[in-house]
């Protein structure tokens, strides 16, 4: 049980607008520590609001959620928020990087807000993870100076600095070209080999999910395979 990262026990999810419209229907899953898991689906399918549920954001819904064995589901904001800082990294289609910080700052954000290590340690602790991700050189950079695949890399650094049990991703390679999203995949999945680090990224490119461990596809807020 110990490498039981996330679980989905028969989490449902409606909108009432004014009709009842069912978005997501018997979602039920697992995922293992160092998986690296993708879900596809066509527009639509209700990926990206399973993803807001798994993250905790969204907590309007039915069923359980948990994560690191913890159950999720009817916690408070505040509790959420913490866990959302502590254990989950997020890489989003968009880099959201803060132009007014120096690419170390941004990476080191997350970590100053968690206040787990002092401002020294949290230095080191992000260039070290600007040096797996091979831009240790752009430390000082501003992000405009970036091209838009190193802008991701940044923004994947910046998602591994709390040592997330899992980083989930919402279309990460949606921005960018074949070979940077070919980069892109090639971290991450070294992530999950070398250093065990859990993946759960929601994606439209079927080659990208076609080279993952494990596929989740949905059709209609169902799981189908």
């Amino acid at each position: 049980m110990s490498n039981l990262i996330l679980e989905a026990k028969n989490i449902e999810k409606s909108f009432h607008d004014p009709v009842t419209i069912p978005i997501l229907k018997e979602i039920n899953f697992s995922i293992t520590k160092g998986d690296f898991v993708s879900v596809i689906g066509k527009s639509g399918c209700g990926k990206s609001t399973l993803l807001y549920i798994l993250s905790t954001m969204d907590t309007a819904y039915e069923g359980q959620l948990y994560i690191d064995n913890e159950l999720m589901t009817g916690k408070k904001e505040k509790a959420l928020a913490q866990v959302r800082n502590e254990k989950i990294g997020f890489v989003f289609q968009f880099h959201y990087l803060l132009n007014e910080f120096s690419v170390l700052k941004n990476v080191m954000l997350p970590a100053i807000k968690l206040a787990r290590y002092s401002l020294q340690e949290i230095e080191h602790r992000a260039l070290e993870k600007l040096k797996i991700l091979d831009i240790e050189k752009e430390a000082l950079k501003m992000p405009n100076q970036l091209s838009g695949g190193q802008k991701q890399r940044v923004a994947i650094a910046r998602a591994l600095i709390n040592d997330p049990h899992i980083i989930m991703g919402d279309e990460p390679t949606g921005n960018l070209d074949k070979k940077n999203s070919d980069i892109v995949f090639d971290i991450f999945k070294n992530l999950a080999k070398d250093y065990q680090q859990t993946m759960l990224i929601v994606t439209h490119d079927n080659e990208f999910a076609a080279k993952t461990n494990r596929t989740i596809e949905m059709s209609d807020g169902r799981i189908i395979s």
